[in-house]
């Protein structure tokens, strides 16, 4: 038989003495007073419209401290898309870019340190309106304001180092006591509002003449740029533009660009790498074609489609042929057309924000360009049709060649996010 030695195991009783003394003690502690947490809010941002490209923007807004304690310090910081600039330089304000990720545009960073307390209850605003400026390319521009109680960090996504401003300091004065309304439209610390600006952006496009014989692949780069002079931001999620391709009669696509997708075996859609593109950016398609038959005139169209154009006035631009000039010979082979000329723009990316397809290799988020991956230039016509040789004679070598660079330049990374400005 088992026993139970002496002292090894305490009586229930002895465990509820002890587990009555702990409590006691424990009550009789002093109780700890935890601070409550700062409540701030931004006042609900108004839309700026009719701003004029050069001139001055005022964005007024106001700040409201929602808790119960006076807050001694905060930090007031905006941030504004590339059409928009910051044409005041305040004193206690650290200036600098956040590089454009996620699908979002480049942007210019403001962050004030605003030394002077906060009363609970009580609506503050500016002593005046943040002033910006419109730039020679704003369109669609948005702008940001927010309000900390702690130093907003710096940016995951990079860009420049801070850059101390050098006029008279930010300053916050009081505008008198909340009223239920004021609280109601200060529920967040942080506001936007979108800016428009008079001003307008040609959208072209290029396409391209090609020559084979039957049985040959040849390579129509078709060109977007945008002639500017603003940039074009859409809503994230919606590419900047989209392009509609018809394939010329008696070919059919053997490589379609990356960013193009089937309607049917003879007609694409196009979109960009972002939700944005700047003056004198764009995109390139390349499209691989066999040459099927011999058909007099051969002749493709490319056009513009999806989201509405207000800004574009110049419709001149708006539409270019593929054109494909086939003999009836049936040697086979493979020859390339060049890309397309008669466009101020290689392609590439935009600096500004959401695809319909992903961004490019030779590209960047923040406009970088590409040449979409064409085959050497050859001779062109202007206008918007530009004329491309090619022959089944081209030796093989040089053929797989031109084509190694077609496939070379349309390798992308394909970047998705659901977002909102700022």
């Amino acid at each position: 038989m088992t026993h139970t030695l002496p002292g090894r195991r305490l009586s229930r009783a002895a465990v509820g003495v002890l587990a009555a003394a702990t409590l006691t003690g424990l009550a009789s502690l002093p109780a700890v007073a935890v601070a409550a947490e700062p409540d701030l809010g931004i006042g609900q941002l108004a839309p700026i419209t009719g701003a004029q490209p050069g001139s001055g923007v005022d964005v007024p807004f106001s700040v409201l401290n929602k808790g119960t304690e006076e807050v001694g310090k905060v930090w007031v910081s905006y941030t504004l898309t590339s059409g928009l600039a910051a044409a005041d330089s305040y004193g206690n304000c650290m200036y600098s870019t956040e590089s454009s990720a996620d699908e979002e545009p480049e942007k210019a960073v403001a962050v004030c340190a605003v030394d002077q307390p906060l009363k609970p209850g009580v609506l503050y605003v500016p002593e005046q309106p943040i002033g910006l400026k419109a730039q020679d390319s704003a369109l669609y521009d948005k702008v940001r304001v927010s309000i900390d109680s702690t130093e907003p960090g710096p940016s995951d996504n990079g860009g420049s180092d801070p850059v101390p401003g050098t006029g008279a300091p930010l300053k916050l004065v009081e505008k008198g006591p909340a009223t239920d309304a004021d609280r109601a439209s200060h529920g967040e610390a942080s506001s936007s509002a979108d800016v428009t600006a008079v001003n307008t952006a040609d959208f072209a496009l290029t396409g391209a003449r090609l020559k084979g014989e039957v049985g040959d692949k040849v390579t129509a780069s078709v060109k977007f740029v945008n002639d500017g002079p603003a940039w074009v931001y859409r809503e994230l999620g919606q590419g900047a533009a989209t392009v509609d391709v018809r394939i010329p009669p008696g070919t059919s696509v053997v490589k379609a660009h990356d960013f193009c997708s089937p309607v049917t075996k003879t007609h694409y859609t196009c979109g960009i790498s972002q939700s944005w593109v700047n003056p004198g950016r764009g995109e390139t398609y390349p499209f691989v074609l066999r040459i099927d038959k011999a058909v007099e005139g051969a002749t493709g169209k490319v056009s513009f489609t999806g989201a509405d154009r207000p800004f574009d006035k110049n419709a001149a631009n708006d539409t270019a042929d593929l054109v494909v000039d086939a003999g009836a010979g049936t040697t086979g082979g493979s020859s390339t057309g060049g890309p397309a000329s008669g466009g101020s723009s290689t392609g590439g990316s935009t600096t500004g924000g959401s695809s319909t397809a992903g961004s490019a290799t030779g590209g960047s988020a923040s406009g970088g360009s590409t040449t979409g991956g064409g085959a050497d230039p050859q001779t062109a016509t202007g206008g918007n049709l530009a004329a491309t040789g090619s022959s089944s004679s081209l030796p093989l070598v040089g053929a797989s060649a031109a084509a190694l660079v077609a496939g070379g330049g349309i390798l992308y990374a394909v970047r998705r996010r659901a977002a909102a400005v700022k």
